[in-house]
């Protein structure tokens, strides 16, 4: 029997109000943060002093929730940026490279530095043969 497979298996279907279930995971995380600098605040600086803290709090929750850009959400795009910082002058971008394996990242070469290398047959041969001969010795 076979199954359909969904071509957007990645993307992430709304629960509430048009957010997805990470999305109310980090809101209600930062919302919680918010309320403890909330409570914290309030009996010693009075409660619209302390709103303003937590409502930072709260609205850079809402905006890291929500964010996309370039198809990717807040964690990723932060962590391109800082590796685009890091390795801005290693970077060599072509036209025509969709992306890099993750062995690459951070460590890449000019195509100009890269040389063929030929394997010569007889000199493997030979050394296969030397390796074989001090195996029997042992």
């Amino acid at each position: 029997m076979q199954y359909k497979i969904p071509v957007q298996i990645e993307n992430e279907d709304p629960i509430l109000l048009g957010l997805s279930l990470r999305q109310l995971m980090v809101i209600m995380g930062g919302f919680g943060i918010a309320y403890l600098i909330f409570t914290s605040l309030a009996p010693r600086a009075g409660g619209e002093i302390a709103l303003i803290p937590s409502g930072i709090v709260g609205i850079i929750t809402v905006l890291i929730a929500v964010f996309k850009q370039y198809e990717m959400t807040f964690i990723p795009f932060m962590l391109a940026l800082i590796r685009k910082w890091m390795f801005a002058s290693e970077r060599n971008w072509q036209s025509g490279v969709d992306s890099y394996q993750p062995i690459d990242i951070g460590y890449l070469t000019n195509e100009e530095s890269k040389t063929q290398q030929n394997i010569d047959i007889w000199t493997k041969k030979g050394s296969m043969e030397e390796l074989q001969e001090k195996l029997k010795k042992i």
